[in-house]
C-alpha cells in the first residue's frame, strides 16, 4: 500500500487568513451614502467617494469650488450630508444625494442674491442640481456670499 495515497490532505494553516475586504458605505433611500458623523475632510471625501454615478462628479465639483473660494473652510459630515463652514462663524452650506439630483442647501440662503429658489424653511434655501446642470458661476457666487456672512450653528 502506498503511504502517500492513504494520507489525508493537510488543512490550511489558520495563520494565513486573508484580511476582509473593505466594506462600502450603505446607500440609503435615494442613493444617499450613510457616513458616520465626523469632523474633517476625510469623512467628506468618504461621502463623496460613495456617491452613486454622476452624482459623485457633482459632489467632487462642489467640494472643489468651496475649497478654491473659501480657503479657511471647515468640513464635517452631519446627518449623512457634507457640511461646510467657517470657525466661529457657523455652517454656510451642505449637500445631500437624492435619486435624481443633489440638493445643495445654503443655511442662510434668504440673504443670498439672487436667493436660491428652493425651500421656504426659515432662512435656508436650496437648489436641486441635476446631471449636467451645475451652473458653476452661480454656485461660486453663492458660495462666496454664504461664506462671507454669519452661518448656522457652531463649527
Amino acid at each position: 500500500m502506498n503511504d502517500s495515497a492513504s494520507r489525508k490532505p493537510s488543512k490550511p494553516s489558520r495563520k494565513a487568513t486573508a484580511k476582509p475586504a473593505a466594506t462600502q458605505p450603505v446607500l440609503l433611500a435615494g442613493g444617499n451614502p450613510q457616513i458616520a458623523k465626523a469632523d474633517g475632510d476625510a469623512p467628506v471625501q468618504a461621502y463623496i467617494a460613495a456617491m452613486p454615478g454622476w452624482q459623485r462628479g457633482i459632489g467632487q465639483r462642489l467640494d472643489a469650488l468651496v475649497v478654491q473660494h473659501v480657503p479657511q473652510v471647515r468640513k464635517a459630515v452631519k446627518w449623512n450630508s457634507p457640511f461646510y463652514g467657517i470657525e466661529a462663524q457657523g455652517w454656510f452650506m451642505g449637500f445631500h444625494v437624492f435619486k435624481n439630483y443633489v440638493k445643495v442647501t445654503f443655511f442662510k440662503g434668504t440673504s443670498l442674491r439672487p436667493a436660491p429658489t428652493g425651500g421656504k424653511v426659515e432662512a435656508a434655501r436650496w437648489i436641486d442640481v441635476y446631471e449636467d446642470d451645475l451652473d458653476e458661476a452661480q454656485m461660486t457666487e453663492w458660495i462666496r456670499q454664504a461664506a462671507a456672512m454669519p452661518g448656522w450653528g457652531k463649527v
